[in-house]
């Protein structure tokens, strides 16, 4: 993870990757990467959430700011790296017609 990320960018690491991380933090430190952790309690809040999207009590498609055709996913990669303040979750979809991008 961080010798893949550019110089300045931010990592995080849920505590399941923490236990086994064997991360280099000379890399981290010489990159000026922002190092972002915390504790992921996924088993006691996944049913409930999904069941209230679910049953749509949460509306959560204003997380989603692009959907793309599964053919376009290296172009939404690179429009998700040069461009993360307007392209934030990219949704990839089979059997949209390529080069359609919508929000």
């Amino acid at each position: 993870m961080i010798l893949a990320t550019r110089k300045g960018g931010r990592v995080s690491m849920p505590p399941s990757m923490a236990a086994s991380s064997t991360s280099s933090l000379g890399a981290l430190m010489e990159k000026g990467l922002t190092l972002k952790t915390g504790q992921t309690h996924v088993q006691r809040y996944l049913q409930p959430l999904y069941a209230a999207i679910a049953e749509d009590k949460i509306d959560s498609t204003f997380l989603i700011s692009h959907r793309m055709a599964l053919e376009d996913g290296p172009l939404g990669y690179q429009k998700f790296h040069d461009e993360q303040d307007s392209y934030t979750k990219i949704v990839l979809k089979p059997g949209q017609a390529a080069g359609a991008t919508a929000a």
